[in-house]
């Protein structure tokens, strides 16, 4: 049986730890952290030597220190972030963080606690035990303070950190080895319960849109996964719709469904805590619902996962099997061809994301389905182009291919027939109304139109059918009217949403006054640039129309009215639309 390790840099007890020559220690992060730069091996050289001297001196005053652990650069399972250092003294857990440093940002405070949180929330062993965060700036001295819940401590007081937190529980032990098993780390019930009251009952103003609306599919699918777990078989459904159908929605509530819990099955150590998982690739989508989750706890990661993250977990073992029943994957027309999958996964062998989805299901014991929500027109990517074939393709390839079927709407049973598995066409898989834009079916004809040369006289009149609608297109040059527009609209609605959006081709904008480029957009954090209030997030909400994002930052996301800054990176001229002032294209091309 070949024998895996935890994913970890270093651990053992304080003896070894306090013994071990330190460059040992850094050559050991170092293999485990390939692509550590320069700045990073500094830190650990600098880091190392301290933490010794601290562990050193609990050993001297505390006889059951010999049994504490030190464990250095653990990655989170399902996460890729890496707490510098954990420590397992007696019965309880010191998270500490290290920067380099004299004063720390309240960035560096927020990270630190963000580790403990997540510690509490999710790894078994836990549950119901102090962790204790701590940020170490290397170049401070003394004990600093406390602030939100972090203690604040140069390397020089650490050891009396650990001596106070040995004295309040002291027994049992903490198993190191248990401690890093990967089925350790998942999300305890009390986490699993309160993000689903705050999902069934809670607030949340982009999630319970339009409920009824959805209501066939969820329907439609809740009979599959039952049948799957009667029959002991495995489906693959896909669900199509246009931008802002619900195809989300769907995927949500049917990870957060109560029935599941009675149709899991028991793996051997219980029963999963969570039978269903939403992943997607779409990093502002899963970063912004995640936000919005966080009142129940754990960053509002409980059901919620990125699609790149869970793939690298449980393709680099095979013995390591999801804990899930039910996985949905959002935006499935958009899965990662094997050659994609290949350069974002540094993975030679790699096979395409339907591939390794598929094979992750056919390891689930007794039944499992698989459900991918499927967009149209949506593919921004190079390596997404494959589309839902690749699915097909995935199921006649998989070693369990009699046990699969596969549930499609009606417009995609002749585009995946004639495979091994079975096919079913079923109408309700179908979103075809735009919750969105409920108002303006037109919207998608008017912009095909603008962009491939429609006749001025057609898009004239579809503008005037929106109008009379409800949907309303303006359009100015000052962009400040622009602005006092939106405000005015939506002054009486504070819970309406609002933003300043464009391209992130566009080289001219900037000095227009939209802050569309790479530096200013990237330190905009989605999660709240949609969901705040306009005073919260330092005021940098969408509503304030301060700050930007582009194409990536809105992929999928809603607004109830966007403020589109068009700059120069699209133009029409002589009866064709170029981008020839667009920044990074290889070419300019040009559009009739």
């Amino acid at each position: 049986m070949t024998e895996h390790k935890p994913r970890v840099g270093w651990q053992s007890d304080f003896p070894e730890f306090r013994s071990a020559d330190p460059s040992v220690i850094r050559e050991r992060l170092a293999e485990f952290i390939t692509d550590a730069s320069p700045e990073q091996m500094r830190a650990w050289m600098d880091a190392i030597k301290p933490l010794q001297d601290e562990v050193n001196e609990v050993l001297v005053r505390d006889q059951l220190a010999s049994s504490y652990s030190a464990i250095l650069e653990y990655e989170l399972p399902l996460d890729a972030r890496r707490p510098d250092v954990i420590l397992l003294v007696g019965a309880e857990v010191m998270v500490v963080e290290l920067k380099g440093k004299i004063t720390p940002s309240q960035a560096d405070i927020d990270q630190a606690s963000a580790y403990a949180r997540d510690l509490r929330c999710y790894h078994r062993d836990c549950d119901g035990r102090e962790v204790l965060a701590v940020l170490v700036p290397t170049r401070a001295r003394g004990y600093l303070g406390e602030d939100a819940g972090v203690h604040i401590s140069g390397p020089d007081a650490l050891d009396g950190l650990v001596g106070e937190l040995a004295k309040r529980n002291p027994h049992p032990q903490l198993d190191r080895a248990a401690f890093l098993e990967e089925s350790a780390y998942r999300p305890l019930p009390t986490l699993v319960k309160a993000a689903r009251e705050l999902f069934q009952t809670g607030n949340l103003r982009p999630i319970h849109r339009a409920r009824a609306a959805t209501d066939p599919a969820v329907e439609e699918i809740s009979r599959i996964i039952h049948q799957a777990a009667l029959t002991h078989s495995r489906h693959l459904i896909l669900v199509s719709g246009v931008p802002g159908a619900g195809k989300t929605l769907v995927g949500l509530r049917t990870v957060h469904a109560h029935y599941l819990d009675d149709l899991a099955v028991d793996r051997g150590n219980g029963k999963p805590t969570i039978p269903a998982v939403f992943l997607s690739g779409n990093g502002p989508l899963v970063e912004v619902l995640q936000y919005e989750m966080k009142a129940a706890g754990g960053g509002g990661q409980t059901f919620v996962r990125g699609v790149k993250e869970y793939v690298k977990q449980y393709s680099r073992r095979h013995d390591l099997v999801p804990p899930e029943h039910v996985l949905v994957f959002d935006e499935a027309q958009r899965a990662y061809d094997a050659d994609m999958v290949r350069a974002k996964h540094d993975r030679p062998n790699a096979r395409s994301e339907p591939e390794e989805f598929i094979g992750f299901a056919d390891c689930i014991p007794e039944w499992c389905v698989v459900i991918g929500l499927i967009g149209t027109g949506q593919e921004i990517h190079v390596g997404e182009e494959g589309g839902v074939e690749q699915w097909r393709a995935a199921i006649d390839g998989s070693a369990k291919r009699s046990e699969w079927s596969i549930h499609v709407p009606p417009a995609l049973a002749k585009t995946l027939g004639g495979g091994i598995a079975p096919i079913e066409a079923r109408p309700a898989l179908n979103l075809d109304r735009e919750l969105r834009f409920h108002l303006a079916s037109d919207l998608h004809r008017w912009v095909a139109g603008l962009f491939g040369g429609a006749d001025v006289a057609d898009l004239a009149r579809l503008a005037r059918t929106l109008e009379l609608d409800g949907y309303h297109l303006r359009m100015t040059r000052d962009l400040e009217r622009a602005k006092d527009y939106l405000r005015s609209r939506y002054a009486p609605d504070p819970l309406a949403r609002f933003g300043l959006i464009a391209s992130s081709k566009d080289k001219d904008l900037e000095g227009l006054g939209v802050p569309n480029g790479f530096q200013a957009t990237k330190n905009v954090r989605v999660g709240p640039w949609y969901g705040d209030d306009e005073d919260a997030y330092g005021g940098r909400g969408c509503r304030r129309l301060e700050t930007c994002v582009t194409e990536f930052g809105a992929q999928g996301l809603e607004l109830d009215s966007a403020l589109l800054a068009w700059g120069t990176d699209l133009v029409r001229r002589q009866g064709a639309w170029s981008n020839a002032r667009a920044r990074g294209y290889r070419s300019p091309v040009a559009v009739k």
